[in-house]
């Protein structure tokens, strides 16, 4: 099965700058060979539930590797079996919308 999920991983106990424990769980991402997309407070990651399931994993153990002693994780995830679906799919539909908004209000 496939999955998209919304992936924000915050280390606890490490101090307030947190970017070199973020920069290690992209890595382990960017290694699983995933699609991803970082942005300011997360991760999107997409592919099968076992793999994306497991980078997940991987996070943690890789930041609790580097000395962080708690961790705290929001996934939001979502799955469907009518269609396949990446998270691409899902942006362009909302920009068609928002594109034909605009040429109706005679905004270029």
């Amino acid at each position: 099965m496939r999955v998209i999920v919304d992936l924000c991983v915050v280390p606890l106990g490490v101090g307030v700058s947190v970017s070199a424990y973020i920069a290690a769980c992209q890595r382990e991402i960017e290694a699983a060979g995933l699609e991803y997309s970082m942005h300011a407070y997360g991760t999107n990651i997409e592919g099968g539930w076992d793999e994306v399931m497991a980078v997940i994993k991987r996070c943690h153990d890789v930041v609790h590797e580097m000395g962080a002693p708690r961790i705290t994780t929001t996934l939001k995830l979502g799955t469907r079996i009518d269609r396949e679906q990446h998270m691409k799919d899902k942006v362009e539909s909302v920009e068609a919308l928002l594109a034909s908004d605009a040429r109706g209000s005679g905004v270029a």
